[in-house]
C-alpha cells in the first residue's frame, strides 16, 4: 500500500484582523497531525497575508475520513466562525505522484 493515495486541500480565508490567531492555531494544528497515524503528512501553509491552507495527505479513503472525524476538523469548525470570513474550501484530491521519506531515512535521522 502506497503512503499517500488520498489528500485534502482546505483553503482558509482569515477575517481582517484575525491573521495571527489563525497562524497560531494551524501551528498548534501539527502537534494533533502528529498523533494522527493514519496520516501520512501534514502542511499549514500562507498563501498570502490572509489566506491560509492545510493539504494533507493519507494512505487510503479511511485515514482521510478517520481525519476528518477527528480533532483538527473539530477544532476547526469550532473556531471557524470567529477566525474566518467565510466556511473552510474542503477538497477531497486523489494523489497521483508523492516524494515522501523513506522510512530507512527517517531511521537514521
Amino acid at each position: 500500500m502506497a503512503d499517500a493515495t488520498v489528500a485534502l486541500w482546505v483553503r482558509l480565508e482569515a477575517k481582517p484582523g484575525k491573521e495571527s490567531e489563525l497562524e497560531s492555531f494551524l501551528r498548534a494544528g501539527l502537534s494533533l497531525a502528529q498523533q494522527e497515524p493514519a496520516t501520512t503528512s501534514w502542511f499549514a501553509l500562507r498563501l498570502s497575508p490572509s489566506t491560509f491552507g492545510i493539504y494533507d495527505t493519507f494512505p487510503d479513503e479511511a485515514g482521510r475520513q478517520a481525519h476528518l472525524n477527528g480533532p483538527i476538523a473539530a477544532a476547526l469548525m469550532e473556531k471557524a466562525s470567529t477566525l474566518l470570513s467565510k466556511p473552510p474550501s474542503i477538497e477531497k484530491v486523489e494523489v497521483l505522484a508523492a516524494k515522501l521519506p523513506s522510512a530507512k531515512a527517517e531511521k537514521a535521522a
